[in-house]
């Protein structure tokens, strides 16, 4: 478990983020730290996981292969997925996944052989209001089809980085893995971008117009405790 200072310093400053006794909760930020170093969930990153939280290593790969954000495999730079889930499916994901199948010479969970992209099946990627779509690493690109989806992994094979349809400047695998780890994105440009989509606003519109709102939270409905029995919000706090 040879990993640099660095990580080692990430990932206690991961740990007292969680109230004591309760560490075992900063497992899925660990996974995620662990992966921006290695590139996947390697079987070092597992070991490093479970002497940081004084767990098994069993217990740890139970939660890293329960999830597929977590590679158990060497990922590349790149990981793409296409959702192939109902809205998806109807629309033509199937279509765009087998276009870039045959692009890229693998199958689904598989790496190209100079080891830069990851194509995957995506059972849903919520964003049906843009189906078909595609993410890399989790930004998306929407509105996709065999042609655009190809455009896209071209870009990626010649070592560009294509703008996302909405949300932030796209990041490779370990790059977005810090992140999610809970660490601020180190390059400037990295803040760049727009969240918003066009098809999201116009229902939130649609919503105002009608007069439609979530219900309204109330801050006085009681809590439940660890043991089930109700607390009160002055407890909660």
């Amino acid at each position: 478990m040879n990993y640099p200072e660095k990580i080692r310093e990430q990932a206690e400053a991961i740990l007292v983020r969680y109230p004591e006794g309760r560490e075992r909760s900063a497992l899925l930020p660990l996974l995620h730290l662990v992966q921006s170093h290695d590139g996947y969930v390697s079987e070092d990153g597992i070991a490093f996981c479970a002497e940081v939280l004084g767990i098994t290593k069993a217990q740890v790969q139970a939660v890293s292969t329960f999830y597929t954000m977590y590679k158990r495999e060497p990922a590349g730079d790149w990981l793409v997925s296409v959702c192939t889930n109902t809205l998806c499916q109807a629309k033509g994901g199937q279509k765009v996944f087998d276009a870039l199948s045959d692009e890229l010479d693998v199958g689904h969970d598989e790496t190209t052989v100079d080891g830069k992209i990851t194509l995957e099946h995506a059972e849903c990627l919520a964003a049906c209001d843009y189906a078909p779509v595609v993410t890399v690493n989790y930004e998306f690109y929407d509105d996709m089809d065999e042609a655009k989806a190809l455009d896209l992994v071209r870009e990626l094979k010649e070592g560009r980085r294509p703008v996302p349809s909405r949300g932030a400047p796209l990041c490779t695998l370990r790059e977005i893995s810090v992140q999610l780890a809970g660490f601020e994105e180190e390059r400037p440009a990295g803040l760049e971008g727009n969240a918003q989509g066009e098809a999201t606003l116009a229902g939130a519109r649609l919503a105002a117009e009608a007069g439609i709102t979530a219900p309204a939270f109330d801050p006085d409905a009681p809590l439940l405790a660890d043991d089930g029995a109700v607390k009160q919000p002055e407890e909660a706090k």
